[in-house]
């Protein structure tokens, strides 16, 4: 039992992570990405193919992975969101839903179904034993590193004129328009910091998951759990949904 807790709770962190920049976007934007869990496969694949050309190990090529999923959100916003956001709710969602296809499909077009794994990584399977209870050393990594990166995020929201820029508009796009605030910017930036967390999430969970076109459709569905236990547009919830409701669900209150 204790081994299944331990697990669970090293992953947890992951998904956390994961579920974070899905809250970003339906908290700001009131959008549903199903898109979520595709940016998070090519992260994957960004982590894969840097490793096979440069023979770089994805706890190294985190930035780079995380840049290139950020500049991927930030390029869907600009074909795709950005023409629904003021569209009635389900054209946005069947928008996101179709562009999840596509990403898909086109995963599956350009490197095949076959499973794709990392081997050797920079922090291996090795674990250590404490009371009878294994502990890996790259889910270690990747909990602690997904911590550190959503209390960053959290930061960024808190302490940055970006951050507090990204709240306003949450609480009322009208208002933050009429404060100066560019708000087709601000939900870019916003796209594009989501796809920056599932970027590192996927880098730091390449080194002990499998990659494969299907593996999408399990982070969505984990993500979208932990944002409505955790509320939506509640970064601290998602990193711990069961507690959320000690939690305000609104950016204003983080």
């Amino acid at each position: 039992m204790g081994q299944i807790i331990i697990n669970g709770l090293m992953n947890g962190f992951v998904y956390a992570l994961v579920a974070v920049g899905l809250t970003l976007t339906w908290g700001v934007m009131d959008i549903v990405n199903f898109a979520h869990g595709e940016m998070l496969l090519w992260g994957m694949y960004a982590a894969f193919w840097i490793w096979c050309l440069v023979g770089l190990d994805p706890v190294l090529s985190l930035p780079v992975v995380m840049l290139l999923i950020f500049a991927m959100g930030v390029l869907l916003y600009l074909l795709v969101i950005r023409r629904v956001l003021n569209a009635p709710p389900l054209t946005a969602l069947l928008a996101t839903f179709g562009l999840s296809m596509v990403l898909k499909n086109l995963t599956q077009f350009f490197w095949t179904a076959n499973y794709k794994n990392i081997t050797n990584p920079l922090v291996g399977s090795a674990s250590f034993n404490i009371g009878g209870i294994y502990i890996r050393h790259d889910y270690i990594l990747a909990a602690a590193g997904s911590l550190l990166l959503t209390f960053a995020v959290i930061w960024f929201m808190n302490r940055t004129k970006t951050g507090v820029a990204i709240k306003a508009t949450s609480m009322n796009k009208t208002a933050a328009q009429l404060m100066g605030i560019n708000t087709n910017r601000i939900f870019a930036i916003t796209f594009g910091l989501s796809g920056a967390c599932v970027g590192a999430a996927a880098a730091l969970m390449s080194t002990f998951t499998p990659i494969y076109p299907e593996a999408c459709a399990l982070y969505s569905t984990l993500a979208f759990v932990i944002v409505a236990l955790g509320g939506f547009g509640n970064i601290k919830g998602a990193c711990m949904p069961g507690f959320s409701s000690a939690w305000p669900r609104r950016w204003a209150d983080i």
